[in-house]
């Protein structure tokens, strides 16, 4: 089995990147199912059901995201009735929507989980004692593990990736949208890569027109964060799966520059 994971897709450059290489993409490499971050979405920050339905249209299977989820309101609308739109499970309990789902292909049920770090992030529940119980909790139902790990630290993303190593067959970072060059077939036999990168404006700072965060760096004023228009970057990662070992075989990066 064949996933395409899909870096955080930023505004509109973004989505119209998305929507113009990924089918091409899933055709080439052969996918099965495409799982995209898409918490940068609408406007850079949050998701609306524009965007959503964009991503969707443009081949997503299922919708990751990260803590910038609440960021555009109109996410609170829908976010309980999607089954494929996931946010980080260790928000506190009584969070809208959820932390994983289950995506059925063909005979193999694909458990998709989103989780976000701690280090320099928003407090939240304990990552790893949260995909503790995740895992028991789904248990048999999914024959396919593979977790977005939202956090900013290549250190806590790593350690992840090791505490996991046999147990789920994927785990990918995201959140600092810069790909890292590291994806490998860990020892037990998970695919793995510390950030998968970013879907948006390539001549930018994580998505961002350059002058807006030079400004904020040499002045250390706020400022309005605007998305970044012209040529995209698409990044992303192809793991192949083979659900008789549950072992990824594996895994290829995907970097397109416009």
């Amino acid at each position: 089995m064949k996933i395409m994971l899909v870096g955080d897709v930023v505004g509109r450059t973004g989505r119209k990147a998305f929507d113009r290489y990924t089918k091409e993409l899933r055709q080439k490499y052969n996918v099965d199912m495409v799982i995209v971050n898409g918490e940068n979405s609408a406007g850079g920050k949050g998701i609306s059901r524009k965007s959503m339905d964009e991503l969707l249209r443009g081949g997503a299977d299922v919708i990751t995201s990260g803590n910038h989820i609440w960021d555009n309101r109109e996410v609170y609308g829908f976010i309980d009735q999607e089954p494929y739109l996931v946010r980080p499970a260790n928000y506190p309990q009584g969070a809208p929507g959820k932390g994983w789902c289950i995506y059925p292909f063909r005979s193999a049920n694909v458990a998709v989980i989103n989780l976000s770090g701690r280090a320099f992030m928003p407090d939240m529940d304990c990552p790893f004692q949260k995909i503790e119980d995740i895992l028991s909790e789904i248990g048999n139902e999914a024959d396919i593990f593979v977790l977005d790990f939202h956090a900013e630290t290549t250190s806590e993303k790593m350690a992840m990736g090791f505490y996991l190593d046999g147990r789920v067959q994927a785990v990918v970072g995201t959140h600092t949208h810069i790909q890292t060059s590291d994806a490998r077939i860990l020892p037990k036999g998970t695919g793995y890569i510390t950030d998968l990168g970013m879907v948006g404006p390539w001549h930018s700072v994580l998505g961002v027109e350059p002058e807006i965060i030079i400004k904020k760096f040499t002045t250390c004023m706020p400022a309005r964060f605007n998305v970044a228009e012209g040529p995209a970057v698409y990044s992303a990662v192809v793991m192949d799966i083979d659900t008789a070992t549950k072992k990824t075989v594996n895994i290829e990066r995907i970097f397109i520059t416009e």
